[in-house]
C-alpha cells in the first residue's frame, strides 16, 4: 500500500490493530496531522493556556470534553486511546513507558489536547521541490530541546522544543513563505542557522528522532515542535500525562487546505 495517498481512516485502522507502528512523516498527503496530549482534567485549563500562550510550538487544534475518546472537528469517530502507533506515558515527569494502546490508562476525567504537527506542511514543501531530508532518509524528524524558554502557564514550563531540516538558504527562504501559511501547524520557522544561538550543541545527537545528513551548501533550519510538552512535563510533573512518541502522529480526517488559505 502506498501509504502517502492512503486515506487518514485507513492509517488509523492500520495502527488500531498494529499493522503499522513507525513514525507518520510522509503518510496521508493532504491531510493534517497532529500531536497529542493527554491530562486529568485538573490540569486541563492550565494546559490549554500554555498553548494558548506558545502558539509557535503548540499550537491548539481540538480540545475533547472530558471522558471522550474523540474530538468535535479532528476525529469525530476516532479513539484517542488506540489510534496512534506509540504512546509515551509519563509519571510525576518521569517516563514510564511507550506503548501501543492505552485504553485502559483512560478514565472519565480525562482531557486530549491535538496540536498542530509540522508533518502537515512538509507535502507543501515537497511539492515546491524543496527536500525534507528524514523522508529521502527514511526515519523520524530530528527534534531538539533549546534553550529558548516557554511561556509559562501554571506549573508548565521549561525550554521549547523544535524540528530541524537542513536545506539551502534559498530553499529556506521558499520554505519560510510557504510555511506562512500553515499557521496552525507550527508556521515559520523559529530559527535558522547557527544552533548554537539556540543552545544546539551537537546535531548529530537529537533529543528525539533520528539525525539527517547536512551537506555542505545546506544550513539547518528549526521549526517550533509539538514534543515541547514532553520536554516540559519534566518540569510540570503530572500525576500522569500520556502524549504520543516522537514522530508517531494522530492522522486526522480534516484537508490541510483547511489550514493554508
Amino acid at each position: 500500500m502506498n501509504l502517502k495517498d492512503a486515506q487518514p481512516s485507513t492509517l488509523r485502522e492500520m495502527i488500531k490493530e498494529g499493522k503499522l507502528t513507525g513514525h507518520t512523516s510522509g503518510m496521508a498527503k493532504g491531510y493534517i496531522q497532529a500531536n497529542v496530549v493527554i491530562l486529568p482534567s485538573k490540569y486541563a485549563y492550565d494546559f490549554l493556556l500554555f498553548c494558548f500562550r506558545n502558539p509557535k510550538t503548540c499550537p491548539l487544534l481540538d480540545v475533547s470534553e472530558k471522558g471522550s475518546k474523540s474530538f468535535a472537528k479532528y476525529g469525530v469517530d476516532a479513539d484517542i486511546t488506540t489510534e496512534v502507533a506509540a504512546y509515551r506515558i509519563y509519571h510525576h515527569g518521569k517516563l514510564i513507558e511507550t506503548r501501543a494502546n492505552v485504553a485502559d490508562l483512560f478514565t472519565d476525567d480525562m482531557v486530549s489536547f491535538l496540536i498542530g504537527c509540522s508533518f502537515t506542511f512538509e507535502h507543501a514543501l515537497l511539492e515546491a521541490d524543496i527536500p525534507i531530508r528524514h523522508i529521502e532518509e527514511n526515519h523520524n524528524v530530528p527534534m531538539y530541546v533549546t534553550n529558548i524558554p516557554a511561556s509559562p502557564s501554571g506549573q508548565f514550563k521549561g525550554n521549547i522544543t523544535v524540528s530541524m531540516r537542513p536545506m539551502t538558504m534559498e530553499q529556506a527562504i521558499k520554505a519560510t513563505e510557504i510555511t506562512t501559511r500553515f499557521k496552525n501547524v507550527h508556521g515559520t520557522p523559529i530559527h535558522i542557522g547557527n544552533p548554537k544561538a539556540i543552545g544546539i550543541t551537537n546535531l548529530s545527537q537529537p533529543d528525539f528522532g533520528e539525525p539527517v545528513t547536512i551537506n555542505k551548501n545546506e544550513v539547518p533550519v528549526f521549526w517550533g515542535c509539538g514534543v515541547t510538552p514532553q520536554s516540559v512535563a519534566l518540569d510540570a510533573k503530572p500525576d500522569i500525562m500520556i502524549t504520543h512518541a516522537p514522530g508517531h502522529m494522530f492522522i486526522t480526517d480534516i484537508p490541510d487546505s483547511e489550514l493554508s488559505n
